[in-house]
């Protein structure tokens, strides 16, 4: 427990250190930059002005059809990518118990998101939590609309919902990676349900809730907007696509379980290798295709920006892929699959937060130094902080997801050949500072690692007290598969 309070601790600072205290005071500035496609409120198109007449917009057919089909991509990295990514990560004993948690993690957040989530975190109420309009969808129908990030283009706020589903259910699913092979399953639905309900989506509504574009018309607008909206968007912190919401948030919630679950049985003792790297391939291209949809998607709109993001998320990937295996050659003095593909999923945790806002060039200085550092994280970092987090979730996705974040404020800079951010009130791309972008962005980092490690922490008790964390150790030496499904992967 020492350990996890250290490293709670130790993330909290990176978070926030460098950030003045003045920065409160000024929320309004950094909106005046906020960039056009960090991922926003499926708000109602704002009214056309008084004297205006003209007709309310209309979704263009094309932007509809992309986001459809980005959202299935969405659920293709899920289920089966991540599943399968998973699975043969773990020993054939328990590779049936990982499968089955993904799926019906997805499954379930899938409900809960359409019943209360999506209104929590995508309608107006504080700066924290949205409000309770939408529960149940209540008035979202074909023909309702959301806001995009250009002035008076919509989507169908349908498609909004569905895309934004799919990372409201991802994101819980990779924490089961973390602790694998010991955990119950009714444990693990009902942890879900506490982290779901009280970490992401607070922080999906704190980094991705604004009013939309439409309604910043000058100074004035763009205060009320500010003061409307989340409280890191309101910070400036820059998220294409789920840099802090997805990654830092489940990636510190996994840390926090494998201190309070504990080891495996035999950990450190025993070998623990993959039982089938064949899956863990086959799911990390599955991964690598459906984040196309991931990042892509994110740009809610078929534009040039949506192009950018999908550039960035394969050169990225494919640069991390290359430094982690060529460091882990260097290294072990054999490059293995596995490096390749744990190498691919870091620069696609990385690039997820920048994909839009940098250029392909700054996309692929940040594959590079993810690979490297995301290695470092499963061995190095994994040895120091002494915790069995059993398919790397934290080395992976909340170191990845740091590093992004924080580089996200250096590449999107214009003199390294990112977009800038943009400016609603001239309609242009505003002045850039790197040193105040980045204080965003340690804002952003801050608030995510405290956030998810305090809600997780509570979580894992609070389950722990009802129905316990842990199989036993006779049921975790037999194997998850058998003893809490009544199947095996296996038929031998």
């Amino acid at each position: 427990m020492k350990k996890l309070i250290a490293a709670l601790a130790l993330f909290g600072v990176l978070g926030f250190a460098g950030a003045p205290a003045s920065a409160q005071d000024k929320p309004a500035e950094a909106p005046t930059a906020a960039a056009p496609a960090v991922a926003a409120a499926a708000a109602p198109a704002a009214a056309a002005p008084a004297e205006a007449a003209a007709p309310a917009p209309t979704p263009n057919k094309g932007d509809t059809a992309w986001m459809i089909m980005a959202t299935v991509l969405v659920i293709l990295m899920t289920i089966p990518g991540l599943a399968l990514f998973y699975a043969g990560m773990v020993r054939a004993k328990n590779a049936l118990s990982v499968l089955m948690q993904v799926y019906v993690v997805f499954a379930m957040c899938a409900v809960l998101w359409a019943i209360y989530g999506y209104s929590v975190a995508f309608t107006a109420g504080g700066s924290f939590f949205g409000g309770f309009d939408k529960l149940f969808l209540a008035g979202v129908t074909p023909d309702s609309v959301g806001a995009t990030f250009s002035k008076g283009i919509v989507i169908p706020e349908l498609v909004f919902f569905a895309f934004q589903a799919t990372f409201a259910a991802i994101t819980p699913a990779l924490i089961v990676g973390a602790f694998a092979e010991r955990m119950k399953f009714s444990a693990v639905l009902l942890f879900v349900i506490l982290w779901f309900t009280f970490s992401y989506l607070p922080m999906a509504h704190m980094v991705w809730y604004w009013d939309g574009p439409d309604a910043i018309t000058d100074a004035a607008s763009l205060e009320k907007v500010t003061n409307a909206a989340g409280f890191l968007w309101a910070k400036g912190a820059l998220d294409f696509a789920g840099g802090t919401v997805v990654h830092i948030n489940a990636g510190i919630a996994g840390l926090v379980g494998a201190y309070v679950i504990g080891k495996r049985v035999g950990w450190g003792k025993e070998a623990m290798s993959p039982h089938n790297v064949t899956y863990t391939m086959v799911g990390a291209a599955l991964l690598w295709v459906g984040w196309f949809g991931f990042n892509a998607g994110s740009n809610l709109e078929a534009t040039g920006v949506a192009t950018l993001a999908l550039v960035n998320t394969l050169l990225a990937t494919a640069a991390a892929t290359m430094s982690w295996m060529i460091f882990e050659w260097m290294l072990k003095g054999k490059p293995s699959m596995l490096g390749a593909a744990s190498g691919s999923v870091a620069g696609l945790v990385a690039i997820t937060p920048a994909c839009g806002f940098v250029g392909p060039m700054g996309g692929i200085i940040i594959g590079l130094i993810a690979g490297v550092v995301c290695l470092w994280g499963v061995n190095g970092l994994k040895r120091m902080l002494g915790a069995d987090d059993a398919l790397d979730v934290f080395g992976v996705h909340a170191v990845g997801g740091i590093l992004g974040s924080i580089l996200t404020g250096v590449f999107v800079s214009p003199a390294l050949g990112g977009t800038g951010v943009y400016d609603y009130v001239a309609n242009k791309v505003a002045d850039f500072s790197m040193s105040t972008q980045i204080i965003s962005q340690l804002w952003g980092v801050g608030v995510a690692v405290v956030w998810s490690g305090v809600v997780a922490l509570i979580a894992y008790k609070i389950v722990d007290l009802i129905v316990g964390l842990r199989v036993s150790e006779e049921i975790e030496r037999e194997g998850l598969d058998i003893n809490e499904h009544g199947e095996k992967a296996y038929h031998l």
